[in-house]
């Protein structure tokens, strides 16, 4: 491993840029860079660097690299198929598994039975926030759907789920044919040497607490991260839909879903500050926004809205994907307090 658990514990640090994808290989070059992401479909030669990592997700706005800074200097490498880099008090972990005749359910117990191994012997046995991309979240009827399978997978894998310590998280699909044909479930995450404070949504049921009408499985993720004090660490938010209580509101409208949306993000953002009180209270310079569309025809709109809302201040990227509810047509991420 790159980093031996032996070593005194360093507050991890964290800065998130969005880049021109044409200084990829400056990017890299860089000591303190812990992880750089690509989305959607390039013909450029993919470096074969583990901090490196292609998200299938086709962006509706400019192309950008999404960028992530430690306080270096980072050591990297691979170890048993997981990509894992550290800069000695913080770890990127990235994991590609091809579904076989288990179908999504096994890719994702195995998936999550290595990231578990890992994460024990690795030094970094806190996870703060994990993402999920696979494809065609919503597809098949009942319990059969794609999601909740990927949601009996994942417990499964991670063994005995501890609900007071579970990280933030995304679940996301992926467009048909973004794999060249192959069904591919992508995870990755950001984990430290140190616990975060999971953080819940008073707008919105647990999602660990859902019913059983969403599957035999609830998902099984935190609202919310908020990483060690006193560390130099963004507010680490999942992702959130226009979802209060339990059940999906306003499914006739765009606008009514994305103000649903912030509507949640914002009572996330009183929920931190309850706690950690110099946060900035709304969304500003210092945040970033991953916005996942499900129809490419409404980005136009979605950005208007989130200018008018937000101001285009903001940074943010769009990217055309899947929500893990057929009847709900955005979602929103971040990081907010870099």
């Amino acid at each position: 491993m790159s980093a031996s658990p032996d070593l005194p514990a360093a507050w991890p640090r964290l800065a998130v840029d969005l880049a021109d994808p044409a200084t990829l290989a400056a990017q890299l070059a860089r000591p303190d860079t812990l992880a750089v992401f690509g989305f959607g479909v390039s013909t450029h030669e993919v470096p074969v660097d583990p901090r490196w990592l292609r998200v299938p997700l086709q962006p509706l706005d400019a192309p950008r690299l999404e960028v992530w800074r430690a306080a270096g200097p980072v050591a990297h490498g691979f170890d048993d198929g997981i990509a894992h880099a550290d800069d000695g008090g913080l770890q990127f972990g990235a994991m590609e598994l091809v579904e076989d005749d288990g179908g999504i359910l096994a890719a994702s117990e195995r998936a999550y039975a290595r990231l578990e191994a890992f994460r024990r012997r690795s030094g970094f046995p806190h996870l703060l926030r994990v993402w999920n991309y696979l494809d065609a979240i919503t597809e098949g009827d009942g319990d059969g759907e794609r999601y909740r399978q990927f949601c009996i997978g994942r417990v499964r894998g991670l063994g005995a789920v501890d609900t007071a310590t579970l990280p933030a998280a995304t679940a996301i699909g992926t467009k048909p044919g973004a794999n060249d044909g192959r069904r591919v479930l992508q995870v990755y995450w950001l984990a430290a040497r140190q616990a975060g404070t999971p953080l819940e949504n008073p707008r919105q049921t647990s999602a660990w607490r859902y019913p059983r009408e969403y599957g035999p499985q609830s998902p099984s993720f935190a609202r919310a991260m908020l990483p060690p004090a006193p560390a130099p660490l963004p507010l680490l938010l999942s992702g959130t839909a226009s979802i209060v209580g339990h059940a999906s509101r306003h499914v006739e409208s765009l606008a009514a879903q994305l103000d649903e949306t912030l509507a949640n993000l914002h009572s996330l953002l009183g929920a931190a500050r309850a706690q950690r009180p110099a946060l900035a209270a709304q969304f500003d310079a210092s945040s970033r926004l991953k916005v996942y569309v499900r129809d490419a025809e409404d980005a136009d709109a979605v950005a208007r809205l989130l200018d008018l809302r937000l101001g285009a201040e903001v940074p943010r990227v769009l990217l055309q994907a899947d929500v893990c509810r057929r009847e709900l047509r955005v979602e929103i991420e971040g990081m907010h307090g870099l």
